[in-house]
């Protein structure tokens, strides 16, 4: 707070107080020449007399003292101005003397976790139970409270399918650390390499790295494989199943992360797609995104088991 707001502050804090105080001794006793507090004229049905009697003592005593506590209270927390109160007391400080008591607390409870695998964390039913709590509060937002994410560019975790690897540590590195998964723009190279049709032909082909029985008699996408193999090959390998080292998908299941319309891949091809998984280590601390990594482990696997059986 700059100087002159800090006058300005003490200036309304002191004329408040004044003038409270002021009001009081002003009406707290009667002056000669005023009416009695029987006769104020106003009566009502005959025999029902409004007065206008003083207030009780008790009452303006306890007045008083509400003043004398307000001076007390700007004295010793900071409420005047710039000056920081006999206490030196601020929210920041009690925030952090809370946050420091609520956090033992936290520790305390994951301590058990600390240090250990995701997939051993996930064995825990009393872990995994917390790992959805800390899922719903931090994950949710993107990929669904279910887990099964969206095709806006968020990856559905109840399935086997990974674009940064399925493994433990795979999975505690994107919590941890994040994800940054770029793909770039190739409309106008392609559209250089192949014509205008370029990007519709690579669409065409990428279709039927999914589904190969639409390859036959499809000169679109005969005329796309050429341009995929120079230029797509180097991050979704020639197979089309991808590379988990840097995210890019394997384009040969049935997982489309941005949607598997014609037109959502053409738009993947043509203007590229840019996704991030933000970092929650500094957030979350390391027992406890583990702790949720056990849980995303946990729904994966048991979506898993599922299937199988």
């Amino acid at each position: 707070m700059t100087t002159g707001w800090s006058i300005y502050v003490i200036f309304l804090v002191t004329l408040n107080i004044v003038g409270v105080a002021a009001l009081l001794m002003w009406t707290a006793k009667r002056r000669p020449g005023d009416p009695k507090p029987t006769d104020t004229s106003h009566v009502w049905d005959g025999d029902i007399t409004e007065y206008n009697k003083p207030l009780p003592r008790w009452w303006i005593i306890l007045f008083w003292l509400t003043i004398v506590f307000s001076i007390g209270y700007l004295v010793w927390y900071p409420g005047f101005g710039n000056f920081k109160g006999v206490s030196k007391w601020t929210s920041a400080s009690e925030h952090d003397q809370q946050k420091k008591i609520e956090d033992a607390k936290i520790d305390k409870a994951f301590a058990p976790y600390k240090g250990l695998s995701i997939d051993q964390i996930a064995k825990d039913p009393t872990a995994v139970k917390m790992g959805r709590a800390i899922f719903a509060n931090n994950c949710a937002t993107c990929h669904g409270s279910s887990g099964k994410g969206a095709t806006n560019g968020y990856p559905n975790l109840t399935d086997t399918i990974w674009k940064w690897g399925g493994t433990p540590e795979d999975i505690l590195v994107s919590i941890q650390k994040g994800r940054e998964g770029l793909m770039t723009p190739w409309g106008t190279v392609l559209t250089g390499m192949g014509g205008p049709n370029a990007v519709d032909s690579v669409a065409a082909y990428v279709r039927t790295l999914s589904d190969p029985s639409l390859m036959k008699n499809n000169f679109m996408a005969s005329n796309g494989k050429s341009m995929y193999d120079g230029v797509c090959v180097a991050c979704h390998m020639k197979d089309g199943k991808g590379n988990t080292a840097i995210g890019a998908p394997d384009l040969t299941d049935k997982d489309w992360l941005y949607g598997d319309s014609t037109a959502a891949i053409r738009e993947s091809i043509q203007n590229g797609r840019h996704g991030i998984m933000p970092p929650h280590l500094e957030l979350l601390g390391d027992t406890r995104t583990r702790v949720v990594g056990a849980y995303v482990w946990s729904i994966s696997h048991q979506a898993n088991n599922a299937e199988a059986n």
